[in-house]
């Protein structure tokens, strides 16, 4: 219910902003929010040659294509000048993303297309794991873990080994294969879950710890980092992990408390400990690596993690190739089987990603995001906050409702202040220590159909503040 009335606010609002826009002369057309492209010029008047300065209508007359570009500013986009049809049209800035309909295209195409391959394949080795009995197997040894922090699910419940795969892939950075096991985990508790409408505690939970978005290696930030040219790529590498591991913790908090778990379980404790000292010795170790090899270990860890996945599914599936045949199935039929059911998830999600990504789409292109996004870094800038830290703050608003759209203000961040500056590095960690929690949100309950997700989106927005707040004093702190 929440989760639509927001969708219904951001739509809404979107829409009237627009109208209002364009009736009010503050915006010349609306096509570019219907059909314009991320990065296309934006249209924001037209006159007649004659109406323009004597300068600028010579220059036009004269120019062979009969354009002309001046620079106001070298931040932003050119004003161009298009003589055409004995009117001018003047562009102006870009625009931030896609419009409706390319939004609507770019969704199947660009998105639910690759999903759906990706579900396909890392479900077929989904199927390959429970027939050969790997998933009941790691399900037994997690389980006195696994009933503290989700005590609705049944001991060595299926849904355990899911989680684990999800979380693993997660911290890993292997967003590829994080997807298709949390959708399984997913579906496997909507199956002992009561009520089939309305999110379950266990569901509540895991969409929580996931949405936090504990990473160890954040291979994607380097990546951006190391083609921005940053002295050293990976430094940026510990505070993620710092950030993201404390939303994780916040996250387990705010949901524990509400499902009045217990906290002071030995199981708990042991784990928690154990996965601190995993991250520092791991931190230890890439500490005292030089560049290079720090770049080497943070591009390869996780393949290896993903091939050694996919290597042991299919080598315990053949050394068990005899559950198969009791199954009157073989080890390709099973895993075409798992393919074919991630195919039906992909198509299922469709519509509830679609939705949500062309609310965003509009919220974006109307300008009412830059509104807010403006305010509150005047608000912050007021308050004494540095000038450096409220200019990656668009990367912190913008990241719960686009991954992508979050993404190009942090590669405008390293371009315009420098990939080294604190700007830069605060905008990598905003991008790396939390998840898109609307598209998070639209693609895991709407696989399962879930219309009531009670305290889940508030609580994944709390969390994203909680990582924002924790961020800002890391990235102070370290740079």
């Amino acid at each position: 219910m929440v989760l639509s009335r927001f969708w219904l606010v951001i739509f809404i609002s979107s829409i009237v902003f627009i109208v209002v826009s364009l009736f009010t002369a503050n915006t010349y057309t609306i096509d570019s929010v219907i059909n314009g492209k991320k990065d296309d010029p934006i249209l924001v008047s037209e006159k007649y040659i004659h109406e323009l300065p004597a300068f600028i209508k010579d220059s036009i007359q004269k120019a062979p294509d009969q354009t002309m570009i001046i620079n106001h500013d070298t931040l932003n986009a050119d004003t161009t000048y298009v003589f055409k049809n004995k009117t001018v049209k003047i562009f102006s800035g870009l625009q931030k993303s896609d419009g409706l309909l390319p939004t609507c295209k770019s969704t199947l195409v660009d998105l639910i297309l690759p999903l759906i391959a990706y579900l396909a394949f890392f479900c077929g080795l989904m199927e390959l794991l429970i027939i050969s009995g790997a998933s009941g197997k790691l399900a037994k040894v997690l389980s006195p873990v696994f009933v503290k922090v989700f005590p609705s699910i049944p001991k060595n419940h299926p849904s355990i080994s899911y989680m684990t795969l999800n979380f693993a892939a997660n911290f890993l950075g292997l967003d590829s294969a994080a997807t298709p096991f949390g959708l399984k985990a997913m579906e496997s508790l909507q199956e002992i879950n009561p009520d089939k409408d309305k999110a379950s505690d266990a569901q509540i939970m895991f969409m929580c710890l996931h949405a936090s978005g504990l990473t160890l290696i954040a291979t994607s930030i380097i990546g951006y980092r190391a083609a921005a040219n940053a002295t050293n790529p990976a430094d940026v590498m510990l505070p993620c992990i710092i950030t993201s591991f404390i939303g994780t913790i916040a996250a387990f908090l705010i949901v524990g408390v509400k499902q009045k778990i217990n906290f002071k379980s030995a199981s708990l404790v042991i784990v928690l400990m154990g996965l601190i000292a995993a991250i520092v010795g791991l931190l230890m170790y890439v500490n005292h690596l030089d560049l290079i090899g720090k770049n080497y270990f943070t591009s390869n860890l996780s393949g290896l993690i993903l091939i050694a996945i996919i290597a042991f599914t299919l080598i315990f599936s053949f050394k068990h190739e005899k559950k198969f045949t009791e199954a009157n199935t073989t080890v390709f039929e099973t895993f075409v089987v798992g393919a074919n059911n991630g195919v039906k998830t992909g198509v299922t999600i469709f519509p509830y990603v679609l939705g949500m990504l062309v609310a965003i789409s509009l919220f974006r292109n109307s300008g009412l995001f830059e509104i807010i996004s403006d305010a509150i870094a005047f608000v912050f800038s007021n308050m004494g906050v540095s000038k450096e830290i409220t200019n990656a703050l668009p990367v912190a608003m913008l990241r719960p409702f686009s991954s992508a759209g979050s993404r190009g203000f942090l590669i405008d961040s390293m371009n315009t202040f420098g990939a080294d500056s604190l700007t830069a590095r605060l905008s990598s960690i905003f991008q790396c220590s939390a998840e898109s929690t609307f598209y998070v949100i639209a693609v895991y309950f709407g696989s399962v159909n879930i219309k009531n997700t009670r305290y889940a989106l508030g609580t994944m927005l709390l969390v994203d503040l909680i990582c924002v707040i924790t961020a800002i004093f890391v990235a102070t702190w370290f740079f």
